[in-house]
């Protein structure tokens, strides 16, 4: 190993909101990666446009630094159940993870996911307890919580002897324990060095290397990432690429790099143990082996987790369609999909009965969303319907469907409400548990029944609660849930929203749209009081008399509209509405535009249902 840079891979894992991309701020702050005079921004690694405007990780990246001599490449992964997928993938490539556990909050459903899948594969955590600095931490409780999660996760007795590490990433401080204090992160870096060996030196043995996560450049084409098992790797070699369907294709690769801090380096030649990025292979996909030609060795296939959601994306058809949107035919949309579909690997996407449809697989809203925002960013126009959960049927062909565990943690006064909503969704309370005027609520709820309940979580507990959610599952059909209450305000005309007509209509429910907004018919513009949609005309202006007079015109005072999220707007429509998504706006409309047109559809339902 003289000869060599000492390699070790770690990950860091953990729930939403722990603290993940903070520490590997810190690690590489405090690891001289940035230049005195340069401005570095928080969580660095959080690159993406939407990854900082909505504060989560959304895409697992690798980074790298020096520290007593050893190379340390840092995966940062998310913490979303919707993204488990980038999770499964990325935990094979490490030696060893850091398990981030918020000392407030303790292991929340997210943190089972990701611990149960290092366990699996043998690796040993380190455990970190985050935001000691917590007026309500009470990490000693959660020390024990975690140990209790590893347990029920079936750790072996090396596994159970984990270090445990206290700190506040934030301020870039690791502690031994409570009473030590500390100025740096130093105790975790000599904790992982003592706690994990270096990777072997395999660098005689016949290469092997698996793709565990796929990059696109505009110069260079499709990328390969993923570690060296063994071998070293060099670019202008020919290999054989081992696919998951069994093929063995000659290829050579055209560039190799590695990372070195936050960049990656053009290297000629590439080490066991190492994470590398590798191009010149243009059909290269996720769990691919790299071998050398005369040792063909293909590695264990790359399992992901089924896609428990789907949506239809249809191109728009609505009045309004092309007028901001640069992609807007089902050939843009079909190579838009079938592009994503190559770096997504917890993507499926199929065609339907219709040339202008298509069905889109995820593990979540959040996972579609994501996809159909990045789309409106880059120009894109569709529509989108209602999240549909995807059901099976089980060895006795019984029908089944995903079970979640839904974590609530809110004020205590809301526990009434939230505690309702939740039966009427079809979900078994599991936990309940009450402190300092806080209640924690733990449910198993249909996947179907959770639709559309974040956004009215939030709404009941005046966004101060939190709600935490992780796939546990499959049993049995619950049985019909009842879907939203309140009826649809539909426009039945084209042309400019009035402040007259909208006066009017806001006694009879709460408004999406506000004045001189652009309507056209079949379009939503609000949300009705009652159980009926209601057909309405938003055009509809004051009659101009000759009479004038001080106090003979009220002031026509309207309340705010409700603005929807892309999230929001998926989670309140029914069956026969969609969500139409252009480059300016996210408006909801009818399926059918005018009233024939729904009727008609409402017959077709009603046949169906018979049959």
């Amino acid at each position: 190993m003289s000869n060599k840079e000492k390699i070790l891979n770690i990950a860091v894992i953990a729930h939403v909101d722990a603290g993940k991309s903070t520490l590997v701020d810190a690690f590489l702050r405090q690891s001289d990666v940035f230049r005195d005079n340069e401005e570095v921004v928080d969580c660095i690694m959080d690159s993406n446009d939407l990854e900082r405007e909505r504060g989560i990780t959304i895409y697992s990246k690798n980074c790298s630094v020096i520290h007593d001599g050893v190379k340390i490449n840092i995966v940062d992964t998310p913490g979303h159940a919707d993204f488990s997928s980038e999770v499964e993938r990325i935990i094979r490539t490490v030696d060893t993870v850091i398990l981030l556990v918020d000392a407030s909050e303790g292991p929340m459903p997210q943190t089972r996911f990701v611990l149960s899948k290092a366990l699996e594969i043998g690796l040993k955590p380190i455990l970190l307890i985050n935001k000691i600095d917590k007026k309500d931490q009470r990490a000693e409780e959660v020390v024990d919580e975690v140990y209790e999660l590893f347990l029920e996760l079936n750790a072996n007795d090396e596994q159970l002897d984990f270090p445990i590490l206290y700190g506040i990433a934030r301020e870039g401080i690791v502690q031994y324990d409570l009473n030590t204090p500390s100025d740096s992160i130093e105790p975790l870096f000599k904790t992982i060095l003592k706690h994990c060996d270096v990777y072997p030196d395999l660098d005689d043995d016949p290469v092997q290397m698996q793709v565990s996560a796929l990059a696109y450049d505009e110069y260079i084409g499709r990328l390969g990432i993923g570690r060296i098992y063994k071998g070293v790797l060099k670019p202008g070699t020919q290999y054989i690429r081992c696919n998951q369907d069994g093929l063995k294709k000659k290829e050579t690769i055209s560039k190799i790099f590695v990372y070195k801090g936050l960049s990656r380096t053009d290297v000629k030649e590439a080490h066991s143990g190492d994470i590398v990025v590798i191009a010149g292979m243009p059909d290269i996909s996720i769990g691919d082996t790299i071998c050398d030609p005369e040792h063909i060795e293909p590695m264990e296939q790359i399992e992901i987790e089924e896609p428990t959601l789907s949506m239809n994306f249809h191109v728009n058809s609505s009045p309004f369609a092309g007028q901001s949107g640069k992609f807007v035919t089902s050939r843009n949309l079909k190579e838009r999909l079938e592009k994503e579909l190559e770096v997504n690997v917890g993507l499926r996407v199929e065609p339907t009965d219709s040339a202008d449809c298509f069905k889109v697989s995820g593990r979540g809203e959040l996972h579609i969303s994501i996809l159909i925002e990045n789309m409106r960013r880059e120009g894109y126009e569709l529509a989108v319907s209602k999240p549909e959960v995807i059901l099976h049927r089980d060895e006795n062909g019984t029908k089944v469907e995903p079970i979640e565990e839904v974590v609530c943690l809110a004020p205590s006064e809301y526990q009434g409400t939230i505690i309702n909503k939740l039966n009427l969704r079809k979900g078994v309370m599991q936990d309940m548990e009450e402190e300092n005027g806080y209640v924690k609520i733990t449910y198993l709820a249909p996947t179907r029944g959770l639709l559309g309940f974040r956004s009215e979580f939030i709404n009941d507990t005046h966004g101060e609660g939190t709600l935490v959610r992780r796939i546990s599952g499959y049993e049995p059909y619950k049985g019909e849930i009842t879907q939203r209450m309140q009826g649809a305000m539909i426009s039945t005309e084209t042309g400019q929203a009035m402040t007259y007509a909208l006066w009017n209509l806001q006694e009879r429910g709460q408004l999406f749209i506000s004045p001189q907004t652009e309507v056209y018919e079949g379009m939503i513009i609000g949300e009705s009081a009652k159980n009926i949609d209601m057909d309405v005309n938003p055009l509809k202006n004051k009659k101009l008399t000759a009479i004038r007079s001080s106090g003979r015109d009220e002031a026509m005072l309207l309340t705010p509209p409700r603005i929807f999220s892309l999230e929001e707007a998926l989670e309140w429509i029914n069956d026969d509405e969609l969500v139409e998504v252009t480059p300016d706006a996210i408006r909801i409309r009818k399926k059918g535009l005018t009233a024939q047109d729904r009727r008609n559809l409402y017959r077709e339902k009603m046949a169906q249902n018979k049959d």
